[in-house]
């Protein structure tokens, strides 16, 4: 069994699948006409709409937390923060943020992992280097880790190489810079950093070796191959230009540095014509050096375009937006997982216990969808106990019927506006 716990299947797929076995001909609730597929629909609307007005005041809570360190903001602040504040407000914004990846069903990648990711070799053949000293804290967290195989063309496209990789289907990055003092310390150029403030985004389809692009901080190094061929290329190209256009100029310097050390008695003699050679001889030494250093730039800027492009088309969110996105992911997950629990405890009139509701539910996703997940049948319940549409008597757990469910949740539903 995978230890993951994202379920990859949306919402409204699994309420039509579970609702079929609910009949259209059997009314449940005869003086509303209802039936049992009609209840079952409703009993998950309200379900979805009591989760939804949770997650919303979290959102509320996220923002407010974030609103001091959002740079991309395009309201005025009013209020006037102390530092004690601030630091308060970062402690609220890191717990609220894990809080609502982990409702999101994503796993905190652990320094260890993030080493050995790093350690790897990145998969869009270019070298980055991260300044780790320049953070207060990194926190990166994943969710859908597949086995992925790509084929990688080399050497001019006469030889393709498969390759295996562990890729992540979304990553959210949690990065806090440290604060001015120390940049200043290190006399670094902060044209491309704000000292003290958080980062925060979400990225797509990004491959456990190339964790490291996603730094705010990355920096294109070049690989020991790429130095490899551009210096291999100057060597070769600068001792043919040596032998055959600076020979006769090389040959009258070495006389005159002879003349002048002492080591040769012969006097040399430059007239006009040297010059000019010499001249000639050094303009061409001169353009040699500026097209092979124009070759290197060239590598370079082809490296950050790579790693540009990679960038463009993973990053899926920035900063507050962040928010939105992961939270309208959370609530997708814990609506799928009561809907889950209470569907499969519906279906059983002596109840289930947890070991037998878990393994039900996982081997129906695995045998109707080929889905392979570690449900979280402990949060699941957790979720419908706090609802009161679940019963536990003993070790076993039972589901109130549709018609007392759906009574109940618009009690709730009400409640909340009262």
């Amino acid at each position: 069994m995978s230890d993951q716990r994202f379920i990859p299947l949306r919402k409204s797929t699994i309420i039509e699948q579970c609702s079929s076995l609910y009949n259209e001909s059997l009314l449940n609730d005869k003086e509303g006409g209802l039936t049992n597929r009609a209840l079952f629909f409703r009993v998950n609307k309200l379900i979805e709409s009591l989760f939804h007005h949770q997650f919303h005041e979290q959102l509320e809570r996220l923002k407010s937390a974030y609103a001091p360190f959002d740079l991309m903001s395009d309201t005025v602040t009013i209020e006037k923060y102390t530092q004690q504040d601030l630091l308060l407000l970062q402690s609220q914004l890191a717990i609220g943020f894990e809080r609502i990846l982990q409702a999101a069903n994503y796993e905190k990648i652990t320094p260890e992992d993030l080493e050995d990711a790093l350690q790897q070799t990145s998969l869009f053949k270019v070298k980055l280097h991260v300044q780790f000293e320049d953070f207060d804290e990194v926190v990166f967290y994943r969710r859908g880790e597949q086995e992925k195989t790509e084929t990688l063309v080399k050497w001019f496209g006469l030889k393709k190489l498969p390759i295996t990789f562990t890729n992540f289907e979304k990553v959210a990055v949690y990065i806090k810079f440290k604060d001015k003092d120390y940049f200043d310390s290190q006399k670094r150029d902060l044209s491309h950093i704000t000292p003290g403030s958080t980062i925060i985004k979400l990225f797509q389809n990004v491959p456990k070796a190339d964790l490291e692009m996603l730094f705010p901080n990355s920096e294109v190094r070049m690989r020991t191959i790429d130095k490899a061929i551009i210096g291999g290329s100057a060597v070769i190209g600068g001792t043919i230009m040596l032998v055959t256009k600076l020979g006769g100029s090389l040959i009258l310097l070495a006389a005159l540095f002879s003349y002048w050390l002492g080591f040769s008695d012969k006097e040399v003699t430059i007239g006009k014509t040297e010059l000019i050679g010499l001249a000639v001889a050094f303009g061409v030494l001169g353009g040699f050096i500026f097209k092979e250093w124009g070759k290197f730039k060239n590598r370079k800027m082809k490296f950050m375009k790579s790693l540009t492009e990679n960038l463009y088309f993973k990053n899926l969110d920035n900063n507050a937006g962040v928010f939105h996105h992961v939270i309208d992911a959370a609530e997708e997950e814990e609506c799928k997982e009561a809907i889950l629990a209470y569907h499969f405890l519906l279906q059983a009139k002596e109840g289930l216990t947890v070991e037998e509701l878990d393994q039900a539910i996982e081997t129906w996703l695995s045998t109707s969808f080929d889905v392979h997940i570690n449900f979280e049948i402990d949060d699941a319940l957790n979720k419908l106990q706090q609802l009161g549409i679940v019963e536990q008597k003993g070790n076993r757990f039972t589901a109130l019927p549709l018609r007392e469910a759906n009574a109940l949740l618009v009690s709730r539903w009400d409640d909340i506006f009262n």
